[in-house]
């Protein structure tokens, strides 16, 4: 017991976390790696930690309670965190433990001085860095001392900080043990913080280094501004001196203690350029050696660098794979699809099995490659109007890069230039049979699929899915269908540009397309009003449902009166739409049919807001507006010159946006039914699999790729590891934001609008469906939790069509995510709803409760007083 309690540092290495925390396997770790100096040391192990703990089992009643309090329930955790560290601290250390540190004391020197740190074995990790959450103290002298401020530092484990940190990210208490470092205490000339890629652009080919005099804490703790250097290639690229007022040294009675520094030497640099660069190298052999971008803490003795910790850095968005050492550029799908979130392995595999283009996954979310693109004469026009028009942040961000020297290299002219991004359509005829025959082709595709995979399984049912996939990309990609929409989108961005052209009119396409046929999203946010019409004049079902609680629900209601007709109507909703859910391009995020409790608070906020015939008189009311426009618009271009020619060509193009742009929702609700035909089999399929003892539970598929569970079901057998691992991943993704467009360099570009015709303080964004609107913000980031008030305007993230039935309630909309034809912005006009999209920092820069003003003609979001 005794021998594991303490282990001298160069006895440890990275692989031995469980024992000395993840500081201490970093230490022993860095130990390893040739010219790298560590100031020599030894860890208290967590066996003595668990050992304290044992001492006092009234611990375990208080980490129950800590573990149902709320994360936000600050003063609780406040108390009863205190108590634990009370209780700790107090326990005696037991003799033979003692002894065993003072001997390892002995060995170094007792009475030099030393640094007492934390190492909890849920710190330092790839995924998740807990840096700061636990305590270290500096510059403690004498075996009494030392053992005092270990006792300190298994207490930090439960600081309030580090209790809230834990409880933020789902990490069990009891799983986290505490092991403690004694290091010699180095007192250096200058100390910092070396990240070998860039904390602010995350680009790894680009080391920053922070640097102040005297000890590290002034610089980590906020007490001075460092000096701040770039390095790339060998070189120094940037470099801003700070004004350093103060510095931290080791106090002679032990402690530190803050020192005012000469005024003459404030403004000099702590290193030179040459040590610098040279702490960069060792920086990258640091790196290097732990097969990640690290955060490192470095002092300076006697010109030589010593190192006191390294971890990982777990901000940085993943790269994804290339194959190759060339320069490439990415641009994010989720922005694309207004899904932004990670998906699970299975959700990208079938999103990549589905796709015509090849994508690259990263931080569980896939991108296009579009280096070639940007590289050819021939294609880069196209790409970047596009993707310009769609989202000008993107278009900006690949602007940026194509402006710098040298990152594409160009690829010689092929000719005159090729069809725009997503390919330009053959001419088609405005025929709404067109749509209504699509439309019966797809259906009845899905109903073929239904029919012929019910009695499959094993090996069979995914031969079946795999060559499913194949008709559904052919419905999915059909040139007719491609034809319907582009056209439509064609036609909506002529009418904007003539219009305003002829009659200064902007963004008249918005009330045009308003109520338009065959949009299958916007009728089913219309149609739950209906649902709720079925339900709001039984009020027993009306108090049933607001205490709702599982799934089992609909098969209670038919026991109250009214009962039936409202389990009826819910359940008929549920056959034409119960296959859509948030983020509904995975797979594997669970449906409306299989959770319809997430319906409810949708439902009864439709019952408080609206009388009865809301759903009805909205879709006649929008098309009123629309027809009302249209004449407008065609009589008042009759009255310019030439206005009979301008007339026909407009009702023209609204006869074809109003025919068509409906469908521009129907391939992606195609898509999602036959995904959910898919799901429903895969889940029978897994039961199957958890009852012969092959998976643990039937959602370990969600963790695989298609061709993974394809082996599965062929061998009967899993990689139970690989799934533990991918499910940590998935948990680590969670925490990242991804980029619009990211480099292989690992840097991420940001866009910007460019424009100076805002007000000042105003949030800039798209404009994707006109008008001006003024009302209270509800900033929203889960559906299930809206609590929305007739006139509110929706502040969130990004809206895929799952969230079409809260815009049925709102007056206007604000996202962070969005396009000029994402499914936001089509049913905002549908409804019209002025919204701006693609305001970035929106739901953080928006108080909920708020009163804005929603410029959706103009494209920006103003605050109001």
């Amino acid at each position: 017991m005794i021998e594991q309690s303490v282990l001298g540092l160069h006895e440890v290495d990275e692989m031995q976390v469980a024992v000395v925390g993840g500081k201490g396997a970093h230490l022993g770790g860095l130990s390893r790696i040739d010219g790298v100096r560590v100031p020599a040391g030894f860890c208290v192990t967590t066996d003595a930690f668990r050992r304290i703990m044992a001492e006092a089992p009234s611990i375990d009643d208080r980490l129950d309670q800590l573990s149902r309090l709320n994360p936000d329930d600050r003063e609780a955790i406040r108390t009863l965190s205190a108590e634990i560290r009370r209780t700790l601290e107090a326990i005696a250390i037991p003799g033979d433990l003692a002894a065993a540190i003072t001997r390892a004391l002995a060995q170094l020197g007792e009475q030099a001085a030393y640094a007492v740190r934390s190492s909890a074995t849920a710190e330092d990790l790839p995924t998740a860095s807990f840096a700061g959450q636990q305590d270290t103290y500096l510059n403690v002298v004498g075996p009494a001392a030392i053992l005092q401020h270990v006792s300190r530092c298994w207490a930090s484990l439960f600081t309030e900080r580090a209790v809230t940190y834990r409880q933020r990210r789902g990490v069990d208490h009891r799983t986290v043990s505490m092991a403690v470092i004694v290091q010699q205490m180095v007192f250096p000339q200058a100390a910092g913080i070396l990240f070998t890629a860039d904390p602010v652009t995350s680009n790894r080919r680009v080391a920053s280094v922070e640097a102040s005099f005297g000890l590290g804490d002034a610089l980590v703790s906020g007490l001075v501004n460092g000096d701040v250097y770039k390095v790339r290639d060998g070189e120094v690229v940037a470099k801003a001196v700070g004004t350093k007022q103060l510095a931290i040294h080791a106090s002679p009675a032990g402690g530190t203690q803050e020192q005012a520094i000469d005024p003459d030497l404030q403004d000099q640099p702590a290193l030179t350029d040459a040590q610098v660069v040279r702490l960069a190298q060792l920086g990258r052999r640091i790196e290097a050696h732990f097969g990640r971008p690290q955060d490192i803490e470095w002092c300076l003795v006697d010109d030589g660098f010593q190192i006191v910790q390294s971890r990982p850095i777990t901000t940085l968005f993943p790269i994804p794979e290339s194959g190759d050492r060339e320069n490439h550029v990415y641009v994010s799908v989720g922005h694309q699809q207004m899904m932004t979130d990670p998906m699970k392995p299975l959700g990208l595999s079938f999103w990549q099995m589905t796709t015509p283009a090849p994508m690259a996954e990263a931080g569980g979310r896939l991108f296009v490659d579009v280096t070639h693109r940007l590289a050819s004469p021939a294609s880069r026009a196209g790409l970047l109007d596009a993707l310009g028009r769609s989202d000008p942040l993107t278009g900006d961000a690949l602007q940026t890069i194509l402006e710098r020297d040298g990152f594409i290299r160009p690829l010689p002219d092929e000719g005159p230039p090729g069809p725009p991004f997503g390919g330009a359509p053959a001419p088609i005829e405005t025929d709404p049979a067109i749509v209504t025959e699509l439309i019966e082709r797809s259906q009845a595709s899905i109903a073929a699929a239904e029919r012929d995979i019910a009695t499959l399984s094993g090996q069979a049912l995914l031969d079946f899915i795999q060559a499913d996939i194949a008709e559904l990309k052919r419905i999915l990609f059909d040139p007719q269908s491609h034809q319907v929409f582009m056209s439509a989108m064609e036609a909506a961005w002529w009418l904007n540009d003539q219009l305003q052209a002829w009659l200064g009119e902007k963004n008249a396409a918005d009330t045009l397309t308003q109520s338009v046929p065959h949009n299958v999203t916007s009728q089913m946010g219309l149609a739950l009003l209906d649902v709720a019409d079925m339900i709001r004049p039984h009020p027993d079902v009306v108090a049933f449902l607001h205490h709702v609680e599982d799934e089992g629900f609909l098969d209670e209601l038919a026991k109250l009166s009214g009962g039936r007709e409202a389990r009826d109507a819910i359940e008929a909703w549920l056959e034409k739409y119960g296959m859509r859910c948030v983020g509904e391009i995975d797979i594997t995020r669970p449906r409306w049919s299989e959770r319809p409790s997430t319906l409810v608070p949708l439902i009864l906020g439709n019952i408080k807001n609206f009388e009865p015939g809301a759903g009805a008189r909205r879709f006649a009311q929008g098309r009123q507006e629309a027809w009302a426009k249209e004449q407008d618009v065609l009589e008042r271009l009759r009255a310019l010159p030439g206005g009979e020619r301008k007339s026909e060509e407009a009702k023209r193009m609204i006869d074809r946006v109003r025919t068509f742009i409906g469908y521009r929702e129907y391939p992606k609700y195609g898509m999602v039914s036959r995904y959910f035909v898919y799901k429903q089999a895969l889940l029978k399929e897994a039961e199957r699999l958890v009852q012969a003892h092959v998976l643990g539970e039937k959602e370990d598929i969600f963790y695989l790729s298609f061709p993974e569970l394809h082996d599965v079901a062929r061998t009967s057998h899993v990689d139970g590891q690989l799934i533990c691992w991918r499910k940590d991943a998935f948990r680590s993704y969670q925490a990242l934001t991804p980029p619009r467009v990211l480099t292989s360099d690992g840097e991420v570009i940001t866009g910007a609008y460019r424009r100076d015709d805002v007000p000042t303080g105003a949030l800039v964004g798209l404009p994707v469906s006109a008008g001006v609107i003024e009302g209270r913000a509800r900033v929203i980031l889960d559906m299930a939790q809206a609590d929305l008030e007739a006139g509110d305007i929706l502040v969130t993230a990004y809206t895929d069509p799952s969230w079409t039935p809260l815009f049925v309630a709102i007056t206007a909309l604000v996202t962070e995510v969005g396009g000029l034809m994402t499914h936001g912005a089509v049913i905002a006009r549908e409804y019209g709803l002025p919204a701006v999209v693609g305001v970035v920092d929106a739901t953080r820069l928006i108080p909920d409760g708020q009163r804005i003003r929603v410029h959706g003609t103009d494209g920006y979001v103003e605050i109001l007083p």
